[in-house]
């Protein structure tokens, strides 16, 4: 994941719909079931459904009342957390 990625997708969020990028989620993961697609396409759309998938979480957190750079903080220990697991 990568924190400059997140932040553009929330600027993205607050500009438009969160809806946009849920439909944006659906469609990536639809293209990962073709058979045709490469490891490294995989590996590509992997990333960015990761970098979607947390903008969305650090969205629902600012929603919720935490300040943006808090929720982003909070975000990245929780990633960083879970790989030192």
């Amino acid at each position: 994941m990568k924190l400059p990625v997140i932040k553009h997708v929330l600027g993205f969020v607050e500009t438009h719909d969160q809806d946009w990028v849920v439909e944006t989620i659906e469609l990536l993961e639809y293209m990962t079931e073709l058979s045709s697609i490469k490891d490294e396409e995989l590996d590509v759309i992997g990333e960015l459904l990761s970098n979607l998938y947390g903008a969305l979480e650090v969205h629902q957190a600012i929603q919720q009342g935490t300040p943006a750079k808090e929720a982003l903080n909070q975000f990245m220990g929780r990633v960083l957390g879970s790989i030192d697991q």
